[in-house]
């Protein structure tokens, strides 16, 4: 007589959750916690007889460092600059892409390319169009009158974060226009032609029906590219490596040379502590602010 092994239901949630809660733990809590325990540690890879515990020095020393500093303040910029300015213009897209046109589908697949372009890639093709012997950029504004010379963009400190946030702005954009597109197709018709029908101009049916509707996915979109442009390494290593004089350098960039270049892991881990704090700092005011919108709407 076989006997079956009976499960409380009780503990059937936790027996399903259990694989997706061990991968969690074993890529995230884990090398979570192996970095927070480095960063309280001397650990220069060229230095193996000099490892020892130091407390909270690493985070001293990157709070009195002022390049840290420069580097947060420029951090701020890129994220911001480029944030912004992808928000607007994929919003714009996504209302365009939304209407009924010919070639429509052409059209969307044409603007998710860039998206779908290797980062290394678009910074290797983007610093050709910069480079100011052969450029296609120093070439298109001295035909149109707009320079008289031919400008070194990635080599001026005043113009190289700029730049490089032109280029992550080319990137960024699809994302938006295609999430918020999905968005936008998912808002129900009637509410439209219910807000049409009490006398909603275009203005107010996009404020009143569109902006609501939406909201969920604008929060989502904009938190997940706050990260990535906050993370994002490629476009400025390629194109600038942080240069000139650092002009260019944000807090991904700084700690990539602190811990690959420098190969001391101690403050690159430290670094990295106190990036992920920034970042749970702002994901917990973007749930705060969706949180106080979703009541007031």
């Amino acid at each position: 007589m076989r006997h079956h092994l009976r499960i409380p239901p009780r503990l059937v949630p936790y027996l399903l959750l259990a694989p997706a809660l061990g991968f969690i733990a074993l890529f995230i809590l884990y090398p979570l916690a192996l970095n927070l325990y480095t960063s309280f540690q001397h650990r220069v890879f060229t230095e193996p007889t000099e490892n020892r515990f130091v407390g909270t020095a690493n985070y001293l020393t990157v709070a009195k460092d002022p390049t840290f500093w420069l580097v947060l303040r420029q951090s701020a910029v890129w994220v911001i600059g480029s944030l912004a300015c992808q928000f607007v213009l994929g919003l714009a897209l996504a209302l365009l892409l939304n209407e009924r046109f010919p070639a429509r589908g052409l059209y969307r697949s044409l603007i998710l390319s860039p998206w779908a372009i290797s980062g290394v890639i678009i910074a290797i093709m983007w610093k050709w169009m910069y480079n100011p012997q052969v450029g296609v950029l120093n070439e298109l504004l001295v035909r149109l009158g707009l320079v008289s010379q031919r400008l070194a963009l990635l080599a001026d400190p005043s113009t190289a974060l700029p730049a490089v946030m032109l280029t992550n702005i080319w990137r960024g954009t699809p994302f938006f226009a295609v999430m918020l597109l999905a968005a936008l197709q998912a808002v129900p018709k009637a509410l439209y032609e219910a807000a049409a029908m009490d006398g909603a101009g275009a203005w107010q049916r996009f404020l009143h029906v569109t902006l609501p509707s939406i909201l969920p996915m604008v929060f989502a979109a904009l938190l997940l590219r706050t990260i990535w442009i906050f993370n994002d390494v490629d476009l400025i290593f390629v194109m600038t490596d942080g240069g000139p004089v650092r002009a260019s350098e944000t807090l991904a960039t700084f700690l990539y040379k602190k811990a690959s270049r420098d190969l001391d892991f101690g403050m690159g881990s430290a670094l990295a502590m106190v990036m992920f704090a920034i970042l749970m700092t702002i994901t917990a005011l973007y749930y705060r602010a969706f949180r106080r919108s979703d009541r007031v709407l």
